[in-house]
């Protein structure tokens, strides 16, 4: 795996067997140089999306309606939070992922302290696969990655 500051660069659309992509993007050194904003960690934990709001079981109407969805909760939102009533969550996304850590390198590690919304997804090395920033914390902490 290779870094660039290129976000033009052809490597960045380049997976690898492993899952990872051939190039990673990162800030430059002389962005990353100016200071952190979050503090610098290399390890995160693969705990997948979380419901933010108590759920509730659906009703046998909305069981029906969305069966073909595979739904089993429902988290509404609070009116202060969202125009929309909420969310339908199915078994598979309720169920926690593998739990394990991945630990990436210096640069990576200080593009996300430099600006921690560079980027929206990243790799979970037990999985194999890249996932929304959302369904990893810090690890030692409860922190959302990219938050």
């Amino acid at each position: 795996m290779s870094l660039t500051t290129n976000p033009n660069d052809e490597g960045l659309k380049q997976v690898r067997p492993d899952g990872q992509q051939s190039v990673y993007l990162v800030l430059s050194e002389e962005e990353r140089a100016k200071g952190f904003v979050r503090p610098m960690r290399r390890s995160y934990v693969h705990v997948g999306a979380r419901p933010t709001h108590p759920l509730r079981d659906l009703t046998s109407e909305e069981l029906e309606r969305y069966r073909q969805f595979g739904y089993v909760k429902f988290e509404p939102f609070p009116e202060s939070e969202s125009p929309v009533t909420g969310r339908f969550w199915t078994a598979a996304q309720l169920k926690e992922r593998c739990n394990s850590v991945t630990t990436m390198g210096q640069s990576l590690a200080e593009t996300y302290a430099r600006d921690p919304k560079f980027y929206g997804g990243t790799f979970c090395c037990h999985c194999g696969a890249h996932f929304p920033v959302a369904e990893f914390v810090w690890e030692g902490t409860n922190e959302v990655v990219g938050s």
